[in-house]
């Protein structure tokens, strides 16, 4: 799937500078989130463009659905490598990004991660791959203190089989039981929602997190625990950030509702931030999520990048400890962080919010981190 330089690439001169995109577009992938951050590239793009280019060439996307398949990821950067894209960009599925930074590294191309947290990106450390999304451990152990603040010592979670996953369970572990929190697994592969339940209750938990795909089967979980008396106290949350998209609302009704779940937004945005909105709201016909200001705060790092360092692959991927950009949600730097094995914009804000039950088109903020 190819898409065109938006409207404003015919006003500037000579052959375009091409950036890969990597997006799920289709399922298995979250299509949903793949739409957003789409939308948040071509907007950038657009604006890019709009704006002269890149020293008078027009920004042009080559867009890849992966379909959150880690092999069509892998196939996708080395045809992109060959079309001479001068960097890579995108992806939201963390094992789906983690093959496409690999097969990036290998290539020497350049890669600016929008959206997947996975700690481990790459087995070794590189100087190629760069990330906008805050690392897994960064963020969930921010929702481990909110679980800890609200009482919640005991914490189940229904969990698939999964590198993401897994690495979710061993964060909250970690940080949960020094503080005299626990964990206890309850492998929806093994149990039906109405087994998930019944182990729920029989565990003594007083929280659910959802550490499972959605729709299926965390819509059906949802569901059950919801119509399960035993468990009217139960807390509901998903880190990972299911109920954010409008087909959460839209597949749960009430029952999405107060499930508190990680995002990567500021309590206000502010003068770009809040014009970007404006316009992704347009686009998509619905609010943006976070995932669509990852999308186009990619752009804005990249055109910036462009423009001082040229399109020279060793030169962009030698830049990005010089990176200094306002994005949407403040200011973009990278950064070597213990733990991590690519360049990190440490840290963009964190929030635990949920869908407000009285309206479950408003989010609450519980928690910042």
């Amino acid at each position: 799937m190819n898409t065109p330089s938006p409207a404003g690439a015919r006003r500037t001169d000579g052959s375009a500078v091409r950036i890969g995109a990597l997006v799920p577009l289709t399922r298995p992938g979250w299509a949903e989130a793949g739409q957003h951050l789409l939308a948040g590239l071509e907007l950038g793009v657009c604006e890019v463009n709009d704006a002269g280019g890149i020293g008078g060439r027009p920004l042009e996307l080559v867009v890849r659905d992966t379909a959150a398949d880690p092999e069509k990821a892998a196939a996708a950067v080395d045809e992109l490598a060959r079309l001479g894209v001068a960097a890579l960009a995108g992806e939201y599925h963390s094992v789906v990004a983690r093959a496409a930074a690999a097969r990036a590294d290998a290539l020497g191309l350049p890669f600016l991660c929008s959206s997947a947290v996975l700690d481990a990106l790459t087995d070794r450390p590189t100087d190629r791959v760069a990330r906008l999304a805050p690392a897994q451990s960064h963020g969930w152990r921010i929702y481990a203190d909110f679980l800890l603040g609200a009482g919640h010592r005991r914490t189940a979670v229904a969990t698939q089989s999964s590198v993401y996953w897994a690495s979710g369970t061993r964060i909250l572990r970690d940080h949960l039981a020094p503080r005299g929190g626990t964990v206890v697994e309850l492998d929806t592969g093994a149990l039906t929602p109405e087994a998930v339940c019944d182990a729920l209750v029989d565990s003594g938990a007083t929280a659910l997190l959802l550490l499972v795909g959605h729709p299926d089967p965390a819509v059906p979980v949802v569901k059950a625990v919801r119509r399960d008396r035993r468990l009217a106290e139960v807390l509901i949350g998903a880190p990972a950030g299911q109920p954010e998209f409008a087909s959460w609302a839209a597949l749960l009704g009430d029952d999405g509702a107060a499930i508190p779940f990680l995002r990567y937004l500021p309590e206000r945005l502010g003068p770009l931030g809040a014009r970007v909105e404006v316009v992704l709201r347009e686009r998509l016909a619905e609010a943006p999520s976070f995932v669509a200001f990852e999308g186009y705060d990619t752009v804005a790092v990249l055109a910036e990048v462009l423009r001082s360092h040229g399109t020279d692959r060793s030169r962009i991927a030698a830049s990005w400890p010089r990176v200094a950009v306002e994005g949407t949600r403040g200011r973009i730097r990278f950064s070597r962080t213990p733990g991590i094995s690519v360049w990190q914009w440490a840290w963009t804000p964190v929030q635990v919010v949920d869908r407000d039950p009285a309206e479950p088109g408003r989010f609450r903020i519980l928690h910042s981190g």
